[in-house]
């Protein structure tokens, strides 16, 4: 007689996860995680049976929506042909993703290394940049977030690296942001911001020595550092610079990739050609684990002839690529890039409405569907309703206002005195207002707080 297997209940399973896993970025006392069973285009449901609107597309990687069975079908295909081959052989899968890598990326970009994820692709790109200059010293700002591995997490300015290493790995340069908003010289215009940041970040290149820095390594469009808009000018400074003094240009589009800006790539909005961009997130919309460096024809000549030592075990992961493969034919045949573009439009003005209402809605900053409304007590001052790196103790509005979200139905990115807006790019109108409104009773805690 056979025995009859039964399926865990949701409090087995939540057991299971907390007393058997570790949670990112948490104490691990005290959490109370969100159960998930299923999720479908913009919406999670949990085990209760609760809807649950998806504003951030989980971590900004969702860009094609929840559940799209296209993903489920190219990657059981895959897996009934082969799943891994050691990454010194072909699969079909692995080309296909070369070569549509090679179509939508700027044209002087035509091949691509494949890793894991973002953090890998930063690493990778790092290590690239030195091998092809013989220089050692990469320049980011502060105020980014480049991945959690020790290099990335060094190269970013995120506060989180601070309690793994005070000092992080060598040869890292930071400079400050054109965040116009807080900009770091008192500017009156966003261009002045960006002419004053160029010309830092000149100066600092003075100040380390030309000769020894490998490369530049920006995001595409800032993401998880709140945003910060480029001003029209920085992009092609910044440009100028590294081709005046011999520096590679690194284009981290791991979060603002795969029209998640209302373009292809961020980047297109600046009229740029980077040396290499980092990918992932979007790439696969987070179905299976996968990110890539491409790099330009001409570093690609240099390595015809000279060693790549670079390498991971499950580069160029057969079944990854053609997930990625299914998931780009997805973007453009659903013509999300530019329905991201429109809802960009509907999603500015909504917050716009929102401002009239909110005292503490200090400034909004979005391209396509990835945006941050920035919170303040003062609109004067610009005194953040909580703090940067708050700690614990400062927390009290942040901790409400997320609480206020999640208990209305709805899960995205809130930080310190910043909520973000980032939804999948299927996202429509009437779900637009609906996390909207749900945001709007989150502000109503964050105007308690104003002066």
């Amino acid at each position: 007689m056979e025995t009859q297997v039964h399926p865990p209940t949701p409090a087995e399973i939540k057991t299971n996860n907390l007393d058997h896993t570790l949670f990112s970025w948490s104490k691990q006392s005290g959490l109370n995680p969100i159960s998930i069973e299923r999720a479908d285009g913009v919406y999670l449901y949990d085990r209760d049976g609760k809807r649950i609107l998806d504003f951030s597309s989980q971590l900004m990687n969702v860009n094609i929506g929840h559940g799209d069975q296209r993903i489920t079908k190219a990657v059981q295909r895959q897996m009934e042909e082969v799943s891994y081959v050691f990454p010194g052989m072909i699969t079909d899968a692995r080309g296909k993703l070369g070569k549509k890598l090679s179509e939508i990326a700027p044209k002087s970009l035509n091949k691509s290394f494949f890793t894991l994820g973002g953090a890998e692709a930063i690493e990778n790109a790092m290590k690239l940049a030195r091998m092809y200059t013989g220089r050692h010293k990469i320049i980011t700002q502060y105020r980014s977030y480049h991945g959690a591995t020790y290099g990335a997490i060094s190269a970013g300015g995120d506060p989180r690296k601070f309690p793994v290493d005070n000092q992080g790995v060598p040869n890292i340069v930071h400079v400050e942001n054109p965040y116009f908003y807080r900009c770091p010289w008192g500017t009156k215009s966003a261009e002045e911001c960006g002419e004053m940041a160029a010309r830092n970040l000149e100066q600092v290149i003075k100040y380390e020595n030309p000769d020894s820095i490998a490369a530049i390594l920006l995001e595409g469009e800032s993401g998880s550092s709140g945003c910060i808009k480029y001003p029209p000018n920085y992009w092609k400074a910044v440009r100028r610079l590294c081709d005046e003094y011999g520096i590679l240009l690194i284009d981290d589009e791991v979060m603002s990739g795969f029209g998640r800006t209302g373009k292809m790539f961020a980047v297109e909005h600046h009229g740029v050609e980077p040396d290499m961009i980092c990918m992932a997130k979007g790439l696969t919309s987070g179905y299976i684990p996968l990110g890539a460096v491409m790099i330009s024809d001409a570093m690609a000549r240099k390595f015809e002839e000279h060693p790549m030592v670079i390498g991971l075990t499950y580069s160029a992961h057969a079944v990854a690529c053609a997930a990625a493969v299914e998931n780009i034919k997805i973007l453009q045949e659903d013509k999300l890039v530019e329905n991201t573009a429109n809802m960009g439009t509907y999603i500015e003005a909504g917050v716009e409405k929102l401002k009239e209402k909110h005292p503490s809605l200090g400034d909004y900053r979005n391209t396509g569907l990835l945006g941050c409304i920035e919170l303040v007590k003062n609109r004067e001052t610009k005194e953040p309703v909580t703090p940067w790196n708050a700690k614990p103790a400062q927390m009290e509005a942040t901790n409400r206002m997320a609480a206020k979200i999640r208990e209305a139905g709805m899960f995205t990115f809130v930080r310190w005195n910043w909520i973000f807006t980032a939804p999948p790019l299927i996202i429509n109108k009437e779900q637009i207002d609906e996390g909207l409104g749900i945001i709007s009773q989150a502000l109503e805690i964050a105007d308690e707080y104003c002066s």
